[in-house]
């Protein structure tokens, strides 16, 4: 059973994977970026991004060689920026101990910062054709749903990933179908079952309780921000740089407090983040500004969240 669920699975996959870049290259570094852009983050949110980030960084050596800010400036857009931190990390730790060759062997590709067992498996299958299985949020959907187990650990889960790579005989495809299908017929909110081509194996098939695969999330917690933008005709605007750590940490902002409560005024942008959200308030003043910073004439080079320019956009505001 499970090799003819295989052989189906990878069938429709040949005919209805979509059509995208990172499909169409086996180099270790593109698919690596790709990895890490696509975690927590649409397709659709990426697919813009992508190109680009070559155009600036075309290898590993590149983008060692770049400075953090740049590679923060890239990044503006996709979110999760720890993500661009830990890459510029990883690239520098290719460098120094690869002598700039992405690694091979699965143990090696652990080894780096911020790539864990599920992004290793997709670099090491992808690229070097190894029985490393995927295990994100779209295959684990989907193995619960095929054996009709929504409560299964992730240890039981790898064991089925496992099998299911080692039975299909093309590890690239398999994990690519497997996402592929969680991605778009076998989706967290909607299943299409018609569309399926292994619904006759599966547990789940046109019976998909999705009330029993939601989970109770945390409340978000509120936060108000004043957003102090100092203005100069001569100068610019006074930035400076987020602490290391923390919400937006390593960007560039306005001087930043944070009020007690909500004002008696609405909030010109509230920006949400996964646990967050965060009620901007801006303050335009002219006033002489205080500790570290800088004034900035032109914001393009510097990484701003998206947050300051979604509010920035709904003042009047305007660089001068």
């Amino acid at each position: 059973m499970f090799s003819t669920r295989c052989k189906l699975l990878l069938d429709w996959y040949g005919e209805h994977g979509r059509d995208l870049p990172w499909r169409q290259t086996h180099d270790p570094y593109r698919i690596w970026v790709s990895e890490i852009m696509l975690q927590q983050t649409q397709v659709k949110t990426v697919l813009p991004r992508y190109p680009g980030w070559f155009d600036q960084f075309p290898d590993i050596r590149s983008l060692a060689d770049a400075s953090l800010d740049d590679v923060l400036k890239r990044w503006e857009g996709l979110g999760y920026y720890r993500r661009a931190r830990l890459m510029h990390q990883t690239s520098r730790q290719i460098v120094s101990v690869h002598d700039g060759k992405f690694p091979a062997a699965f143990d090696a590709i652990m080894a780096l910062p911020g790539i864990g067992r599920s992004t290793a498996g997709a670099i090491d299958s992808f690229c070097f054709a190894a029985n490393t299985p995927v295990l994100d949020g779209n295959v684990k959907r989907v193995l619960k749903r095929w054996h009709g187990k929504l409560n299964l650990a992730d240890k039981a889960l790898w064991q089925l990933a496992q099998q299911g790579i080692d039975t299909s005989g093309q590890p690239a495809n398999w994990n690519q179908a497997m996402m592929e299908l969680g991605a778009t017929v076998c989706a967290a909110k909607s299943a299409d079952c018609n569309a399926c081509p292994v619904q006759t194996y599966c547990a789940s098939a046109f019976q998909v309780d999705y009330s029993a695969e939601s989970r109770r999330s945390a409340p978000a917690r509120h936060v108000h921000w004043q957003v102090q933008i100092h203005r100069c005709p001569q100068k610019g605007i006074w930035l400076r740089q987020r602490p290391a750590s923390g919400i937006w940490a390593g960007l560039w902002t306005p001087p930043i407090i944070e009020l007690e409560g909500a004002p008696d005024s609405a909030p010109a942008h509230i920006h949400q983040l996964t646990h967050r959200r965060i009620h901007l308030y801006p303050l335009l003043t002219d006033a002489t500004p205080a500790g570290a910073g800088r004034w900035v004439r032109c914001i393009e080079s510097y990484a701003l969240p998206t947050g300051i320019h979604r509010l920035f956009e709904k003042t009047d505001f305007k660089l001068r």
